[in-house]
């Protein structure tokens, strides 16, 4: 009877951890996040009339959702921690990232990596303090949605972050466009679905309507991937891009590309540990079109331990230039450039472009 104990108490214990997690990937197969191909989602208006020929000034920041600064690291580059470690640590990011957005009054913000209720943030909803703190008109996309995600230890949890546009401008309609998703079930239930966020603002000409939009992209294009997400998703953002610009508008699509800019060989591999970007090829862009970036200084840094300043000033930190835009012909670049925040608040310093309607 002891011996049928031994064999039966053991089965029985396993049998009910197979059972909870069969019920678990259950739960997140019926309540996995299935967006549609394309969706109007909410959006505010500024009162600004953007008029042709005016120079605009565009700000882009993967804010690392005030969970990536200095004092972290993070698993999937290489790095031990999931999220900081108190709430304080994670508003005294946010009260910095406000501080730089302040600094820089700009026309339109591109903002990738923002929290609205997620454990990791302790469900702080950065994108409606961002707007308080601006006072700028917005809209919002999801691009990671899941109930719970189960790992690693502890887990992550529940999450909602994603996209966000601030903007004085009017603003006449607001899309999440998806984006190819690389992963098979069971790994996709619990990862982030990719987005391009289009907004689409009125131009005017002498203040007259000119028939014409501005389209502006956001994304935040695939990281952990064998390649051939980043591939695909740049693929389909290409393709949008062309079918705006083929209807007389004008577009710039921008934000963290998780890729080299062609023609660039600033801030090359140093590390065998860690995260590296793809590559974007200069072929992908028809005629007139161009990629616009600074690498005089680095986007974005390695996150496979904490950032240390020592070794930053020494120049053997891992860098990367990864943010910036591609601007249609008809947009006229007038200057760009990385505001260099050393990565304090986030794990990508904001880029800065001005421009003008041609």
């Amino acid at each position: 009877m002891r011996r049928n104990l031994f064999i039966v108490v053991p089965a029985v214990i396993a049998g009910g951890v197979l059972l909870f997690v069969a019920l678990f990937f259950l739960f997140l197969t019926i309540v996995e996040y299935r967006p549609e191909a394309v969706e109007d989602v909410p959006f505010s208006s500024g009162d600004v009339r953007l008029e042709k020929n005016q120079p605009v000034t565009l700000l882009s920041w993967n804010i690392g959702y005030a969970g990536l600064g200095k004092d972290e690291d993070f698993f999937m580059d290489g790095g031990k921690k999931v999220r900081p470690d108190s709430k304080e640590v994670v508003g005294s990011y946010f009260s910095g990232i406000k501080e730089t957005i302040g600094a820089h009054p700009t026309d339109i913000i591109f903002i990738q990596e923002i929290d609205i209720k997620s454990k990791r943030t302790w469900k702080m909803d950065q994108f409606a303090a961002l707007k308080d703190f601006t006072g700028k008109a917005g809209s919002f996309a999801y691009n990671y949605k899941c109930a719970y995600v189960p790992f690693p230890l502890p887990t992550i949890g529940h999450i909602e972050s994603g996209l966000a546009v601030l903007t004085d401008y009017e603003t006449a309609a607001a899309q999440r466009r998806s984006l190819p998703v690389p992963f098979r079930w069971p790994v996709r239930l619990a990862n982030l679905k990719r987005c391009i966020l289009a907004v689409r603002i009125p131009v005017y000409e002498r203040g007259l309507a000119s028939g014409r939009e501005l389209v502006l992209a956001d994304f935040h294009l695939e990281a952990f991937d064998s390649g051939e997400g980043k591939i695909a998703q740049t693929k389909a953002l290409k393709e949008f891009i062309d079918a705006e610009y083929a209807k007389g508008n004008y577009v710039i699509a921008g934000g963290d590309f998780n890729q080299r800019f062609p023609g660039s060989d600033a801030f090359p591999p140093l590390w065998t540990d860690g995260w590296l970007p793809g590559q974007l090829e200069a072929s992908m862009l028809d005629e007139g079109w161009q990629f616009v970036f600074d690498d005089s200084k680095p986007t974005c840094r390695s996150n496979s331990r904490t950032y240390n300043d020592d070794d930053a000033r020494a120049h053997r930190w891992q860098y990367h230039v990864i943010d910036g835009f591609i601007i249609s012909p008809n947009v006229e670049k007038l200057s760009m450039d990385v505001i260099d925040e050393d990565f304090q608040n986030s794990d990508h310093n904001p880029v800065f472009m001005s421009f003008a309607l041609r």
